[in-house]
């Protein structure tokens, strides 16, 4: 297939189109930047110039494919309520470039819209509509497009990993530096989820090759990972005391980060494994932690 790629040069995205290409694919891969386009064709992919706030970029890429991965966002939590809804129009818009066609459009978002009411594990077979987290809006926006006749999937990501970055656990490490000490909430037994980015990249793939409308999955390796086993990690890493704080401390402490940290947000992923054959074989999340190059 030839598969419209957003998000070509980020974390995740660097990291498909390789999974992508060496399966016989061929890669449109997007960016706004002239490395980014080089790196691209470094990679065997091709190059298409845009931005998430350019929705004609989207649409004209999305239009030019067999199939769309999207994996772009906009990271700056400072603006994480508007830059949700920026998602939101990402997907509307590469979804109205499929209209009338079975041609699959695969999107991105967090383990947490699957978490039931009671603390149990988040499973692919829920979509919690309630959920505080903004991120809903690009669910909705896909929900929007499957009821519109697109063939929509999800892609629920949890704290995706290698030693470089490790998603929230990276901003964690800022704070950490900072504040001159590891903190977590409470007793630290709240946890979560994580994914080696090998994994999530070989997942994607599958994802998008199944083209199956309406399906959710999960790119968990750990079903959850204690916030104290990650701050102790860390601990050791930045050579930091690891203390406990009180969840009316955590604003203070964390910033934009409180509204994460003291959430329980484990995540299952066995019916992802069993749908697709996938079986996570990278490194935990602690291995990586405890490799992470903190000086650089």
């Amino acid at each position: 297939m030839r598969i419209f790629l957003t998000g070509a040069t980020g974390f995740i995205g660097s990291a498909v189109v390789p999974e992508l290409i060496k399966a016989g694919h061929q890669v449109l891969g997007m960016t706004r930047s002239d490395a980014g386009a080089q790196a691209l064709i470094d990679a065997g992919a091709e190059v298409h110039r845009g931005t998430l706030e350019d929705l004609d970029s989207l649409r004209s890429g999305a239009a030019q494919a067999d199939a769309v991965v999207h994996t772009a966002f906009d990271h700056d939590f400072s603006k994480f309520v508007e830059n949700c809804e920026k998602d939101k129009r990402a997907i509307s818009a590469l979804g109205s470039a499929l209209a009338g066609s079975a041609r699959p459009l695969l999107i991105t978002s967090g383990t947490g819209m699957g978490s039931g009411q009671h603390g149990e594990a988040a499973l692919e077979s829920v979509f919690n509509t309630r959920h505080p987290n903004p991120r809903i809006a690009s669910e909705l926006a896909g929900n929007a497009l499957l009821e519109a006749g697109i063939n929509v999937s999800v892609m629920r990501l949890p704290q995706v990993h290698n030693p470089f970055r490790q998603g929230l656990i990276s901003p964690l490490i800022d704070v950490a530096r900072e504040k001159g000490v590891v903190a977590y909430v409470g007793e630290g037994l709240n946890r979560w989820p994580a994914g080696h980015l090998s994994d999530v990249a070989r997942l994607y793939r599958l994802a998008v090759e199944a083209g199956e409308r309406g399906a959710r999955y999960h790119a968990v390796g750990e079903e959850g990972v204690s916030s104290r086993e990650i701050a102790e990690s860390l601990g050791r890493g930045l050579n930091l005391p690891v203390v406990s704080i009180a969840q009316e401390e955590a604003a203070a402490h964390f910033g934009w980060l409180a509204m994460f940290v003291g959430l329980d947000m484990a995540a299952s992923s066995a019916w992802t494994q069993a749908r697709l054959d996938w079986h996570p074989t990278g490194p935990t999340l602690i291995a990586d932690l405890d490799e992470a190059r903190y000086a650089e």
